[in-house]
């Protein structure tokens, strides 16, 4: 019984031990609270759009940034994209209408590519700028429509998704944003 005892006091130590190490730990969740990024991205403009796919991208964010209630009505940072968008064909076909013999679609791919600023509005200094990119698979039609359809809906996936890399990068950089920096 005596080594059962010893065993129930080493574990017990092991355990408080390991949550001593884990309360010095200084990851946080992202969006919490105490850190104010939420708060922070409600403070983002977004430049107005240049093209459809970008118009997309924009308005993602501005969903996801503020939580649907709109574009930020006293910005403390601002945003500016620039977005592009290339639709192609996976398989290398002579037929330009990217459609095999027997008329069955064949696979393609949507690319959009996102180059996008945040600056602080109150010193104008850029507090990150990246190029990201996303890709969409597609099957490509020989109807006309369908093929635009599917480019459409491809750009559209892309652009989404794009929104989200950049919203949490975005994130990422105003949670290290100093408190000092941000009540300017």
């Amino acid at each position: 019984m005596s080594s059962d005892r010893s065993f129930r006091r080493l574990g017990l130590a092991a355990g408080l031990a390991v949550l001593t190490l884990l309360g010095g730990c200084q990851v946080r969740p992202l969006y919490s609270e105490s850190a104010g990024t939420g708060e922070r991205l409600a403070a983002v403009s977004f430049a107005a759009p240049k093209g459809r796919v970008e118009q997309v991208v924009r308005n993602h964010l501005v969903f996801l940034s503020t939580g649907g209630s709109g574009p930020a009505e006293r910005p403390a940072y601002n945003v500016t994209l620039d977005v592009t968008s290339t639709a192609s064909s996976i398989i290398d076909d002579e037929d330009e209408d990217n459609v095999s013999p027997s008329g069955i679609p064949v696979p393609g791919r949507v690319q959009v590519s996102g180059t996008y600023t945040l600056t602080r509005i109150s010193d104008g200094q850029v507090l990150k700028s990246a190029k990201r990119e996303v890709v969409a698979q597609m099957d490509v039609s020989g109807q006309g429509f369908a093929k635009v359809r599917a480019i459409r809906d491809a750009e559209n996936r892309a652009a989404r998704e794009l929104a989200e890399f950049i919203r949490a990068e975005i994130a990422i950089v105003l949670a290290r944003e100093s408190q000092a920096a941000w009540s300017k």
